[in-house]
């Protein structure tokens, strides 16, 4: 079996700056992240992606909110745009990944139960349903930021025009609305992502956190109204696919700790324990590199071999250890590159 990789994309990674938000710009970030994905792949791993959707979801609801307001039309539940923003996210990767291997001709050998034979290297988004406890204190405490950054000003404004929602500062770049973002408990579609994998797709899988359901009485599952973190839910699915190595990608080469200051320094390695003190010492923004860092942890606990936290153009030389920020057991002395790793 080739090494697997579970990739995460940030939805604030697909969207370069403020001129740059319509649906073909993130297009043009999605493919530039296909390219080294692809490089990856072509290194001989198997991927998952999943990618975040914090300020897509955003835009959807408030879209959805205006909508109701200027003609009567019935808004969409959040959960509803969980689920659309999976879709449309995973349609514009799946359609970036298969147009990448097309022009490198990727060809993938498969020979299992399910199939046997040369195929050309295929991308496929699967809808992904999250278990979550419809008792997570989060319900009480929304803390997730979706949509786009306000000014204080902008944000008095849009409160008082919504009095139930809820608004925070966002490590320091401005005001963002925020909901309930429960802990994921359980990927419910773990063995049909599985199954394709082992019949050759790269899977786009768990988009936006996954749409969070929860289990009734009567065994039946329900969709409920929340944001599941993308870090603590692509950290979940690399352990229930026993992942080689876990990478979040996101805006910047590595970690760094007294950031902004004038004595902040990059993190090429940490283990578990270095990580767990840097957090007590509050090094990481909430919201922004701290779910990064504590998915990272929650991956290695649960058995993985390592997690990496670099930016897309740095993904193949990540996973060789030649770049990155790497997060190993307190363990292991040195980051071992996944060829390296025994069976």
């Amino acid at each position: 079996m080739k090494s697997l990789a579970v990739v995460a994309i940030g939805g604030n990674s697909l969207i370069k700056d403020k001129t740059k938000t319509s649906i073909a710009d993130q297009y043009m970030a999605i493919c530039e992240t296909a390219r080294h994905i692809a490089d990856l792949i072509q290194e001989g791993y198997n991927v998952v992606v999943s990618h975040g959707n914090g300020p897509q979801v955003g835009f959807m609801l408030r879209r959805s909110e205006i909508a109701a307001e200027l003609s009567g039309i019935h808004s969409v539940p959040l959960v509803n745009c969980d689920a659309d923003t999976q879709g449309s996210i995973g349609y514009q990767i799946q359609q970036a990944m298969d147009n990448e291997f097309r022009k490198r001709s990727l060809i993938e050998e498969v020979s299992n139960e399910f199939y046997k034979g040369d195929m050309l290297k295929t991308a496929i988004t699967l809808v992904t349903q999250v278990e979550v406890d419809g008792k997570d204190p989060a319900f009480q405490n929304p803390s997730k930021p979706i949509g786009s950054f306000m000014s204080k000003e902008e944000m008095e404004k849009q409160k008082k025009m919504y009095p139930k929602s809820f608004y925070m500062e966002d490590a320091g770049r401005g005001y963002r609305r925020v909901v309930p973002s429960p802990r994921p408990k359980m990927v419910l579609e773990q063995e049909a992502i599985e199954i394709l994998l082992k019949t050759g797709f790269c899977v786009i899988a768990g988009g936006g956190g996954g749409i969070p359901v929860i289990r009734t009485p009567e065994n039946q599952w329900v969709g409920i109204d929340a944001v599941i973190d993308k870090d603590f839910a692509t950290s979940l699915l690399g352990s229930q696919l026993k992942a080689d190595v876990l990478i979040i990608s996101t805006g910047v080469k590595k970690v760094f700790v007294n950031y902004n200051k004038p004595n902040q320094k990059c993190i090429d390695k940490m283990t578990v324990s270095e990580a767990k003190k840097y957090i007590e010492e509050g090094q990481f923004a909430p919201g922004s590199m701290l779910p990064k860092v504590q998915a990272a942890i929650e991956f290695i606990e649960n058995g993985g071999q390592q997690a990496i936290i670099t930016d897309p153009a740095h993904l193949r030389n990540a996973a060789k250890g030649e770049a990155g920020t790497h997060i190993v057991p307190d363990s292991k002395n040195k980051v071992i590159p996944l060829d390296e790793i025994p069976d």
